[in-house]
């Protein structure tokens, strides 16, 4: 049966085109969002009516209610929704400016959170649909300089387990996928993004990481569009996958992750345990 997808953060040649590429040579429908939709007329045009490209900019609610209606009134509903809209920010914990958090958590966790609440009320109406959370490998492991971009992953996280189990008994699916390196032009802007760091003693940190993505641009063993496919393909199984990590060093990077937490968790059960009240002891 043809699906309809909602799709942010539709930025060509980034992770939502690949997703939209990757739904319509499915024999899907995409309504794919952006805050610059005249970007997307030419890539558009030869789709025809699968294709509905809209304005959107996740962090305004009014926005994102006018394009999931309009998606609704064009193809009678969303089943698949796509939270990809989303950048990462650099700086240390202690430095980076308070406004700079604050966007930070309200393009990468509040914004997902308002456009999957927008979606919902339709999905639960038809008692179906499947919702597709792009967190990243930060949202299980900690990445210096990208602290703050690392907790709004973990929050993507932490948020989309919990929306699972609540919304298993209506029908609806919920999937995180957590991406390592793909080549998108996400690590593009960093080569015009100087360091803004208040504090010396993270510079040589905070310019390593710039440098290292400027490195990496163009070079990230990722297809996106591979991906998106490998996405498709597990939320399409009868029984889908929780969490999805995509790419061979995130996958690595995220089980070495695991074990050491699991090593470093079970060698202090005993304090774990000791913390209890003793057992009640029949009189």
């Amino acid at each position: 049966m043809m699906k309809t997808w909602f799709i942010t953060g539709g930025t060509p040649g980034g992770f939502g085109m690949a997703f939209a590429d990757a739904a319509l040579e499915a024999g899907d429908r995409v309504a794919l969002t952006a805050r610059r939709p005249e970007e997307l007329d030419t890539w558009a045009k030869p789709h025809g009516d699968k294709v509905l490209t809209l304005r959107l900019d996740v962090t305004d609610t009014r926005q994102i209610h006018q394009a999931v209606a309009a998606a609704e009134a064009r193809f009678g509903g969303i089943d698949v929704l796509v939270n990809n809209a989303g950048r990462g920010w650099y700086g240390s914990v202690e430095g980076m400016d308070d406004a700079a958090v604050r966007n930070l958590f309200e393009l990468n966790f509040f914004a997902v959170l308002a456009v999957t609440r927008a979606v919902l009320p339709g999905m639960r109406a038809r008692r179906g649909g499947r919702i597709v959370n792009v967190s990243s490998v930060a949202g299980l492991r900690g990445v210096p300089g990208f602290g703050y971009y690392t907790a709004a992953k973990h929050a993507i996280e932490g948020m989309t387990d919990v929306l699972r189990q609540e919304v298993a008994p209506l029908g609806i699916k919920v999937l995180a996928v957590q991406p390592g390196a793909f080549r998108t032009r996400a690590y593009a802007g960093f080569a015009h993004e100087p360091v803004r760091e208040s504090i010396e003693d993270y510079r040589p940190l905070l310019d390593g990481v710039r440098t290292t993505m400027i490195e990496q641009d163009g070079n990230q063993p990722g297809d996106p569009i591979a991906g998106a496919r490998a996405v498709i393909a597990a939320i399409n199984r009868p029984d889908p996958p929780h969490r999805l990590v995509l790419g061979s060093a995130g996958y690595d990077a995220v089980i070495g992750e695991l074990h050491t937490k699991l090593t470093e968790i079970s060698a202090h059960e005993d304090i774990s345990r000791s913390v209890d009240f003793p057992p009640s002891r029949p009189d």
